[in-house]
C-alpha cells in the first residue's frame, strides 16, 4: 500500500476515535480522498478508451486483475450502496441521476460477479466519461455527508430494516463472490464503513487501477523505439514506469496531457513535417515548440536531440547507460545542467568514458 496514503488512513482512524480529534478526522479523510481522486481522474483524462477494458494481467485473484473501467465502476457502486441504503437511507446517486442510462451500463449491482469474458465486455460498454462523472457525483455527495457527520454516529449500527432494504434494492448479487457482501456491511457500524469503503477500499483499488495502467504502458512500450520525438530517452526516463511514450497511445508525459488534444506539440510538428524525431529537424537549436518552449528547464532535451543530430540514438542510449550506472539521478537536467553548451560538453566526456 502506498505508504503516505497508508499513514493518512491510519491517523484518519485514530483521529475519529476520539471525540476531540473527530473533525479533524474528517477533514484528513477528506484530503485522502480528494488525493486519490486526482489519480483516478488523470487516468480517465490521459488514458485512450481501449485501455479501460484491458486485462494485462489476465483473469485472476487480486484487485489488479480486473480493468481500469470495472475498478471505477466497483469503487463507487459500492461507496453509493452504502453511504445511501445503510447510512442515509434514502435514493442511491445511481438511481436519482439516471446514471445507468448515461454510463450504459448493463448492471446496478457492485460488480463482483463478474469475471473473465463477462467482465472485459462489461468494461468495453461503459462509457467512461459518464462513469467518471457519476464517480465524481457520488464522491461529492459523500463528502456531504462526512462533513455533516458528528462522533455520536460512528456507534450507529446497521439494522434488520436497513439489510432488508439493501437485499431489495438488488444492488448486490447473489453470486458467492458478491453476496458476502451484505453480511460485512451489516457487521459494521458507521466508523467500521467510513474505515473500509470510503476510504481502504479506495487505496486498494486505485493502487489496483496504478498497476493496471503502469503494466499497459510497459507492453505498449515492447518493441517500439524508445527515443521520444523530442530527443528524450523515455527507458531513462524517472516516469519511465508509468508512461507509454509519444510512439504509443499510451502518452502520459508531461506535454501530452496538458496540451488539448493530447498530443505533445513536438510530436505532433515532427509527424506534420514527415520526421523521425526533432534531432532531424535543421530549426533544432532555436525551436521554441513544446519542450523547448520552457527555455533553460529543458534545455537538457534539447541537447540530447542535438547530440543525437551528431551521433545518433544508439550513441545517445550508450552514453545513457552509462550515465546512469555511474549517476544517481531522477531527471537529466541534474547532470547536463541549463546551459545548452555546456550540456553538450558534459555528453561528449561522457561519451568518452564509456
Amino acid at each position: 500500500m502506498n505508504k503516505d496514503w497508508s499513514e493518512k488512513n491510519k491517523k484518519m482512524q485514530a483521529l475519529i476515535s476520539k471525540e476531540a480529534t473527530f473533525d479533524e478526522g474528517i477533514n484528513l479523510l477528506l484530503e485522502l480522498r480528494d488525493e486519490l481522486f486526482e489519480q483516478i481522474t488523470y487516468i480517465v483524462k490521459t488514458f485512450p478508451p481501449v485501455a479501460f477494458y484491458q486485462l494485462p494481467f489476465g483473469d485472476g485473484e487480486g484487485n489488479h486483475c480486473t480493468t481500469l473501467a470495472w475498478s471505477l465502476w466497483h469503487t463507487f457502486r459500492i461507496e453509493d450502496i452504502v453511504a445511501h441504503e445503510l447510512i442515509l437511507k434514502d435514493k442511491q446517486i445511481f438511481f436519482d441521476g439516471g446514471w445507468q442510462k448515461k454510463t450504459k451500463s448493463t448492471i446496478i449491482t457492485t460488480g463482483n460477479e463478474l469475471a473473465g469474458d463477462a467482465l472485459v465486455e462489461f468494461s468495453k460498454i461503459l462509457d467512461i466519461q459518464a462513469t467518471y462523472d457519476y464517480c465524481k457525483a457520488v464522491m461529492d455527495s459523500t463528502n456531504e455527508m462526512l462533513k455533516g457527520l458528528k462522533f455520536a454516529d460512528l456507534k450507529k449500527k446497521i439494522t434488520v430494516e436497513d439489510r432488508e432494504r439493501l437485499v431489495e434494492s438488488k444492488c448486490v448479487s447473489s453470486s458467492e463472490d458478491a453476496a458476502w457482501l451484505v453480511d460485512y456491511w451489516c457487521s459494521k457500524n458507521i466508523k467500521g464503513l467510513i474505515q473500509m469503503p470510503f476510504s481502504r477500499h479506495w487505496i486498494m483499488h486505485v493502487e489496483a487501477m496504478q498497476r493496471i495502467k503502469n503494466k499497459l504502458c510497459q507492453q505498449a512500450k515492447k518493441g517500439v523505439d524508445q527515443i521520444a520525438y523530442c530527443g528524450l530517452s523515455c527507458g531513462h526516463c524517472f516516469l519511465t514506469s508509468w508512461c507509454g511514450s509519444c510512439r504509443t497511445i499510451y502518452n502520459t508525459c508531461s506535454y501530452a496531457i496538458s496540451s488539448p488534444d493530447g498530443v505533445c506539440p513536438n510530436t505532433a510538428c515532427c509527424k506534420e513535417k514527415g520526421l523521425d524525431g526533432c534531432y532531424e529537424c535543421d530549426e533544432l537549436y532555436d525551436c521554441k515548440k513544446g519542450f523547448y518552449a520552457l527555455g533553460k528547464d529543458t534545455n537538457a532535451i534539447r541537447v540530447m536531440a542535438l547530440f543525437i543530430q551528431k551521433h545518433g540514438k544508439k550513441e545517445l542510449l550508450c552514453v545513457m547507460d552509462t550515465l546512469h550506472s555511474k549517476k544517481k539521478f531522477e531527471k537529466i537536467q541534474e547532470v547536463l545542467g541549463y546551459d545548452v553548451e555546456e550540456g553538450l560538453k558534459i555528453l561528449e566526456e561522457w561519451r568518452l568514458r564509456k
